[in-house]
């Protein structure tokens, strides 16, 4: 209740988004670390402007030109996450999911039943792996045995050396290259389906 369950509301990306043009400013890459079901669906959060905060989010991430990578270490829902995670390169930990929208809510709109969460979250491809072949995502970070809340420290270390080789293969492109490639590759997404 106190961290809202994990879903910004939109001072908070309000703020990201500030926190992302400082970095610019300073020439210091964006590291985004993602883990929400989606910003919060409260009627106070439209009325302060959710979808123009995450809006404009996507097009901040977009438009840096500075190294930017995120990476999905839970879960990835909808707007809220994608406000985060336009990204240069997008990674995942082996057990996380990125979706659109979160498997009980495509449940209630397909079958009217939030029970079929299961069956929803099958169809909707949210995994490491189904991301992976779609192109959605660049990487999969391994997780210890259990999960990466077995093992912290191997886990910390796993994300860190994924992170140090992405920035450093980023570190090689102009600037003006960095913005186009990061938008072609977002324009490119679903056009070509494995």
């Amino acid at each position: 209740i106190k961290h809202n369950f994990g879903m910004p509301k939109p001072e908070a990306y309000r703020k990201a988004a500030r926190l992302m043009k400082l970095a610019e400013q300073f020439s210091l890459p964006v590291i985004s670390i993602v883990d929400t079901p989606g910003a919060f669906p409260g009627i106070e959060a439209e009325e302060r402007g959710q979808a123009e905060a995450i809006a404009r989010n996507i097009d901040v991430g977009l438009s840096l030109s500075v190294p930017f990578v995120c990476i999905i270490i839970g879960e990835g829902g909808s707007g809220g996450a994608m406000a985060i995670a336009s990204a240069d390169r997008l990674l995942m930990l082996e057990h996380a999911v990125y979706s659109v929208i979160s498997p009980e809510g495509c449940a209630s709109i397909l079958w009217r039943d939030a029970k079929k969460a299961e069956v929803a979250a099958t169809a909707q491809k949210i995994t490491a792996e189904d991301m992976l072949s779609f192109k959605v995502i660049d990487n999969i970070i391994k997780e210890p045995v259990g999960g990466a809340h077995r093992n912290p420290n191997e886990a910390f270390s796993q994300t860190n050396h994924a992170i140090a080789n992405a920035l450093a293969e980023l570190a090689t492109i102009d600037k003006s290259d960095l913005i186009n490639s990061r938008r072609d590759k977002y324009l490119a997404i679903g056009r070509k389906v494995p």
